[in-house]
């Protein structure tokens, strides 16, 4: 072999090997590009979910003190009701008493 064969394959080898080297260089970077994206979007749902149940342990709190107006004012009302209930039986026996009384006054039965 001459010197100029020699030389083109020289050159042929190391634009191989570059080559070689390339694509391998190439493949790394594509294989850490996708870990990246992997670890960012892992990243971003737990971001997100955090964000949610942070979202959701507030709406909790909120109907929590809600419910907890609910049945304070259910209770007022029951207490309420509960007055009218014997104000209602007072003026009852108050109504069949003065009732009685008018029957005796004007003679006639109750």
């Amino acid at each position: 072999m001459d010197t100029a064969t020699l030389g083109a394959l020289g050159t042929i080898l190391v634009g191989l090997a570059v080559a070689g080297a390339s694509l391998v260089g190439h493949l790394t970077q594509s294989r850490s590009a996708r870990d990246g994206q992997v670890v960012g979007g892992y990243s971003t749902l737990v971001d997100d979910l955090q964000e949610e149940r942070d979202q959701l342990r507030t709406q909790l709190t909120d109907k929590t003190t809600e419910l907890a107006a609910a049945y304070a004012e259910l209770a007022r009302e029951r207490a309420d009701t509960t007055t009218m209930h014997r104000r209602i039986a007072e003026l009852t026996t108050e109504c069949d008493g003065l009732r009685e009384r008018l029957a005796e006054l004007e003679g006639r039965p109750a």
